[in-house]
């Protein structure tokens, strides 16, 4: 099993595209409303576009209005790190892999979305990749 902590930044740059390498490892924002997953309402797993773990159930996406791939809960608390981003002149809570340390997006509560749990995981759709069930 690959240790993808010790993966050199070269190595990263090598592995994604400069878009993903952007978002995945520079903690970029795609741009709103052109990601691959924004609309989709496939069936399946999403997992991290970097190194494959699994991380959201299409289950748990909802459509917020706001651009980006929205989700009420992980697939696993574990999957995810939350961590302070006071980038842009605000406090937010960033989310990246546990697996890989790779930005995912941000976590946002009490926007009073109709969801179990009143939180809203905005993911970049490039730091995902959906496996379809059947």
């Amino acid at each position: 099993m690959t240790d993808f902590t010790l993966i050199s930044d070269d190595q990263w740059r090598q592995r994604l595209s400069p878009q993903e390498y952007h978002v995945l490892r520079q903690a970029g924002t795609e741009p709103p409303n052109v990601g691959e997953y924004t609309n989709t309402t496939t069936e399946g797993i999403y997992s991290c576009r970097a190194c494959g773990a699994e991380l959201f159930r299409s289950d748990q996406k909802f459509d917020s209005h706001c651009g980006w791939p929205s989700f009420f809960s992980p697939l696993a608390g574990e999957s995810i790190i939350e961590r302070t981003d006071s980038s842009h002149g605000m406090t937010r809570t960033e989310i990246i892999c546990a697996n890989c340390e790779s930005h995912l997006g941000h976590v946002f509560a009490g926007e009073g979305y109709d969801t179990p749990t009143d939180l809203r995981y905005c993911i970049n759709s490039i730091s995902l990749k959906l496996s379809p069930t059947e």
